[in-house]
């Protein structure tokens, strides 16, 4: 999965089956994203769909791995972009919702994955619901019907379509390098914390985060 540009380049094959190996590379690319200083942004190539039924060998175990590597992916201290292309489904699909920013080619369509004759009914339902809406995705998540990329851009589960991915994709990385990777990761998670949780609950979170940001800038690290 280490792709040629880097070892923090992950490329996410949305025909390829889910693996042990498959969990063990995405891990590894999170252990190297949490031990580097010198960089902070996680790069997914993601693309392709499933072409037959899905290996039925899948057990809930490996099942439960994979969940749990993307939910380690979408709370790295580190940005991470994803440039989708063509069809983009299974394990492509659930890899694109934990990034931060979402470059697409305009050929692409995002497809539930599917298993016994039904849309797939892992945590990639939960978070297509969380980001763009139940109404929104209704068709996609009951009858597996593919999102187009205009659609997926107004739902903002794309954040941009370019015919200029080297370009798009070099602006993307300028902009998150600007921002230190522990706090990106902190305003990250107050967004995400926040359709959940009440004000009173949210706001002893908020009020650590302010007092952080005003330690930095008066040590001069703002």
């Amino acid at each position: 999965m280490t792709g040629e540009a880097g070892d923090l380049v992950v490329r996410v094959d949305g025909r390829r089956p889910l693996s042990a190996g498959l969990v063990a590379d995405l891990a590894a690319v999170c252990d190297r994203a949490e031990d580097r200083v010198d960089r902070n942004t996680v790069i997914l190539h993601v693309s392709g769909a499933p072409e037959e039924p899905p290996d039925e060998d899948v057990t809930i175990a490996l099942v439960s791995k994979w969940e749990r590597v993307l939910r380690r992916l979408e709370r790295l201290p580190a940005a991470t972009i994803a440039v989708a292309s063509g069809e983009c489904g299974g394990l492509a699909l659930e890899a694109l919702l934990v990034t931060d920013y979402r470059i697409a080619t305009a050929s692409v369509r995002l497809l539930m994955p599917a298993r016994a004759q039904a849309t797939w009914p892992g945590m990639i339902l939960y978070r297509l619901v969380r980001q763009a809406g139940a109404a929104a995705v209704r068709p996609a998540v009951l009858f597996g019907v593919p999102i187009a990329a205009a659609d997926a851009v107004t739902m903002r589960l794309i954040d941009e379509l370019t015919a200029d991915t080297p370009g798009s994709l070099a602006a993307a990385e300028k902009l998150a390098q600007a921002i230190p990777s522990a706090e990106l990761a902190i305003r990250r998670q107050l967004m995400q914390d926040a359709p959940a949780v009440s004000f009173e609950d949210a706001l002893g979170a908020h009020l650590a985060a302010c007092d952080r940001t005003l330690r930095r800038a008066s040590a001069g690290t703002a």
